[in-house]
């Protein structure tokens, strides 16, 4: 998994055994996002223009909202990103978010995710460089890989 620190643009790659519709799925599919996401519940209405919400848990508190931009399933997923579970980081400007899905010789899968447009949100930047993607998308692996979280949502 390969990692930039918090800048403007980050970067993240990982290679994980499952097809791009596994891999699809448990991006914008709440089942899935709540095994390896922070324990948050997507609501996304998966259409250019349509609404991203993540939710915490099985409650009606809103961590993250945004925009989608582009939906090209299972290839390629954008969408704006602003994080409302701190006060902070609720009053930077939207960033952006990439998922790029690329299948590979052998049964498994590139996923590719850029965050960007971090300048108008640099404590945003900060918050999610490191192990905060890095944790989300070694949860994803390990659950898709084994059928079982990395660590208890």
């Amino acid at each position: 998994m390969t990692t930039m620190t918090a800048t403007a643009t980050q970067v993240y790659q990982v290679f994980i055994k499952a097809t791009p519709e596994a891999i699809w799925d448990a991006i914008t599919k709440p089942e899935f996002t709540q095994r390896y996401f922070y324990g948050s519940r997507a609501d996304y209405e998966l259409r250019p223009g349509g609404a991203l919400r993540s939710y915490a848990g099985d409650s009606d508190t809103l961590l993250v909202d945004g925009e989608f931009v582009e939906v090209d399933a299972p290839r390629k997923l954008v969408h704006t990103w602003r994080a409302l579970y701190d006060p902070d980081l609720a009053a930077e400007e939207p960033s952006r978010v990439t998922w790029e899905i690329e299948p590979q010789d052998g049964g498994f899968s590139k996923l590719t995710v850029v965050h960007d447009r971090l300048e108008g949100a640099p404590k945003t930047a900060e918050s999610v460089s490191g192990e905060g993607w890095m944790m989300v998308l070694s949860g994803m692996k390990t659950l898709l890989e084994t059928g079982e979280p990395l660590a208890s949502a």
